[in-house]
């Protein structure tokens, strides 16, 4: 008797990938959104960033989920792996200007624009200057947040690349 190859696709993945990864997506937003509304935390330029792969990942998954074809369910599950990617560069970035391993150019305080009226230099110059990126203001047992982005984008990458093999083989 042959051994029959099991299928490994689960037929509502094609569903629940997309409600997973807009779940996580809002979530994190949220979180984020939360921790600078409410504590207070402000965010650096990097951090700043680090939110645009997270929108752009839920609104490709409302996408995934509102698509009848599979094909364009498992294109969007994996452009959201694709954003999630990007997401873990942008926090690997961040979490290496933490450490101070090298300096970012993005970070750096101050401005290009040159003031074109004195009204505009006088706002320049009593204006708050920007959050440094290597100043932490949240830690959970030592880890910053960008450092947890880090391990979170890259689980959410793997995910969503793998949702999207699944959803590509069902099709």
């Amino acid at each position: 008797m042959a051994a029959m190859k099991p299928d490994i696709a689960h037929p509502g993945i094609t569903r629940l990938a997309p409600a997973a990864i807009l779940a996580a997506s809002v979530g994190a937003l949220g979180f984020a959104y939360f921790a600078e509304a409410f504590q207070g935390i402000e965010p650096c330029k990097l951090c700043l960033w680090q939110r645009v792969p997270y929108a752009l990942a839920g609104l490709l998954a409302a996408a995934a989920l509102l698509a009848s074809a599979r094909r364009w369910q498992a294109a969007a599950v994996a452009a959201c792996g694709a954003a999630f990617a990007v997401g873990f560069g942008i926090a690997l970035y961040h979490v290496g200007v933490e450490q101070h391993w090298w300096a970012s150019a993005a970070c750096a305080a101050g401005s290009d624009k040159v003031p074109a009226t004195v009204a505009e230099l006088r706002a320049m110059l009593t204006a708050s200057p920007p959050k440094p990126c290597d100043a932490l203001d949240w830690t959970l047992f030592g880890i910053s947040m960008a450092t947890y982005n880090v391990a979170a984008s890259a689980a959410l990458a793997v995910g969503a690349f793998w949702a999207a093999d699944q959803i590509r083989r069902q099709a």
